[in-house]
């Protein structure tokens, strides 16, 4: 069970539901006094849908998608009554969830290998991704596997005095030096210090400034080749931390650091705090890197798996039929 323990997944689907029960209402009530007195699915209708979406901070591109998906089914079926835009919405979202190669669910396990996973997190500060690297650290722990944690963030001295908590707190061996150390050398330690642990996974934060993309993008990528000095195919992961509250911001910074570095996964954290939810729709869609974590709450086990269709039918309520 580990020091936190773990949820069983009718807890983790309640949490879920919860989670995004801001994001459904705010949603749905739009949608609701959208078709208020229309028993058809009509250009008026679709135009305020639009809106709705846009508002949900699904994101313009997406929302254009979305539209004229829904609006071919319009044309093929000829009458669409509202009462189906609901399903018909549903149905559209899941399939483009599926297509953008989003995660899909199991637990916090890695490949098998016999060097450490290495993941390099990345984003800017606030964005909740020195906690996110504990919560993960936590649940790695909790499934039995052997973490390092690397604080390579050495431009703000709270972020490695937050990280040396988690590590206390989750009883996981950190690596560290003073504040303004080179970062890379910090990486570099981390490694060979989890080689000598015979490690299983290395979680290495790094510093979240997006003042100057071209220092961002020297910084991350020193970081990695020194890495590779000790594990050639270091970093197996680079995963990017964005605040899912922020909405459209946080698809800015996606933009940004997809230009800097070579991001694999993304988590959204404090989803559950917002009513912007549909931002997970429009960074899947836009940037087809897997959302493989979601932050639904304070606790350790609300850093959930990204599971589609979980996260589907907790945005839409209980599938019709």
């Amino acid at each position: 069970m580990g020091l936190f323990g773990k949820l069983f997944s009718k807890e983790k689907k309640e949490k879920l539901d919860q989670g995004l029960e801001k994001s459904k209402q705010n949603m749905f009530s739009k949608i609701s006094r959208a078709v208020a007195g229309k028993s058809k699915v009509d250009a008026e209708v679709l135009d305020d849908l639009e809106e709705v979406l846009v508002g949900a901070d699904v994101g313009v591109a997406t929302t254009v998608k979305i539209i004229e998906r829904i609006e071919e089914r319009v044309a093929r079926d000829k009458y669409v009554g509202t009462s189906e835009l609901h399903q018909i919405l549903r149905e559209e979202i899941a399939a483009l969830l599926a297509e953008n190669n989003s995660s899909n669910g199991g637990d916090f396990d890695l490949p098998t290998s016999d060097t450490p996973h290495v993941v390099m997190v990345v984003g800017v500060n606030g964005v909740g991704k020195t906690t996110t690297i504990g919560k993960l650290a936590a649940q790695f722990k909790a499934n039995g596997k052997k973490v390092v944690l690397g604080a390579a963030d050495t431009f703000r001295a709270a972020a490695v005095d937050q990280l040396t908590v988690w590590s206390e707190r989750v009883g996981v061996p950190i690596v560290k030096q003073g504040m303004g150390s080179d970062p890379a050398s910090v990486a570099f330690d981390t490694l060979e210090s989890a080689v000598a642990q015979k490690a299983d996974v290395v979680l290495i934060d790094t510093a979240g400034r997006l003042h100057n993309k071209v220092n961002l993008m020297n910084e991350l990528g020193k970081i990695k080749r020194v890495m590779q000095k000790v594990i050639p195919d270091a970093p197996h992961e680079v995963m990017l931390v964005l605040d899912g509250s922020t909405g459209q911001n946080a698809i800015e910074q996606a933009k940004q650091f997809t230009k800097a570095t070579d991001v694999t996964a993304l988590a959204l954290t404090k989803l559950d705090g917002t009513a912007k939810g549909g931002v997970v729709i429009g960074i899947s869609d836009q940037f087809k890197i897997p959302v493989k974590y979601i932050g639904i709450g304070e606790g350790i086990d609300d850093l959930q798996i990204f599971n589609k269709e979980e996260f589907v039918d907790s945005f839409f309520g209980k599938k019709e039929g």
